[in-house]
């Protein structure tokens, strides 16, 4: 299965943003069932859906911040697994109370998180009850040609891999864009790339500095997501599913 995986994950142009590399496409094809949605119908980017606070948290980590209730209808609603809902939605709670203005809804987060590895379900793998992909998600080698050339950073450490860099888990962070970001947003006492709450929140804190915090402009969203993946087909993909997530969500 880890062949299958590593193998099976295709991807796009990656882009430097402040001396740091984000994300790498797997998937270029808008969500299972959604609308298909011709590029010029699109919206120009995706405005922040709104979401219902716990009335107290629920646990610890970011995953307790979103009303159960709320979860629970809108996994139904729009098909997102309702332990990567728990991690889109906590991080949007948690970067809106930081009072950056950075304005990145769990939309958008999903919008990335479906492109990236399907909600951490890529090729039948599964999110534990902690949020932690089930077998660890693995990129294919960034050998150049086809593919950016990142030579090892990290010895192996992050991506299992002492000679090559490859992205890792969820939210596809390569090894440099998490040692950059790392975080614990679960609340276990471990930094886990593989775990969709760490890994949304370090995705969440990459963007709000790539957009300039201003997540909820046209200038800063698209800024934002294509520091990500520099490819206008992941842009659009991105804006078509997270917008879909939003309507879906909103009947």
């Amino acid at each position: 299965m880890r062949i299958l995986r590593t193998l099976a994950i295709g991807l796009a142009a990656l882009v430097v943003c402040g001396g740091v590399v984000a994300g790498i496409l797997i998937f270029a094809a808008p969500r299972p069932g959604g609308n298909q949605a011709a590029p010029g119908d699109l919206p120009r980017f995706a405005t922040e859906a709104p979401v219902i606070r716990a009335s107290a948290p629920v646990g610890a980590g970011v995953a307790g911040l979103a009303d159960p209730a709320w979860i629970a209808s809108t996994a139904r609603a729009t098909g997102i697994p309702p332990r990567a809902l728990q991690a889109y939605a906590g991080v949007a709670i948690q970067v809106a109370d930081a009072g950056t203005g950075c304005g990145i809804g769990w939309n958008t987060l999903a919008g990335i998180g479906e492109v990236e590895s399907h909600h951490g379900t890529i090729f039948g793998g599964t999110l534990d009850a902690n949020g932690t992909a089930t077998p660890p998600i693995y990129g294919v080698p960034l050998t150049g040609g086809a593919f950016a050339n990142i030579p090892d950073t990290d010895g192996g450490a992050i991506d299992g891999d002492a000679t090559i860099d490859r992205a890792v888990g969820p939210m596809q962070l390569i090894p440099q864009t998490w040692r950059n970001w790392h975080t614990d947003a679960n609340g276990d006492g471990v930094e886990n790339p593989q775990n969709i709450d760490d890994a949304t929140m370090a995705a969440a804190h990459y963007l709000c500095r790539a957009g300039g915090q201003q997540l909820g402009q046209e200038a800063g969203w698209r800024k934002a997501v294509l520091a990500y993946n520099g490819s206008d087909v992941y842009l659009g993909n991105v804006i078509r599913n997270a917008t879909e997530y939003a309507k879906d969500a909103a009947k």
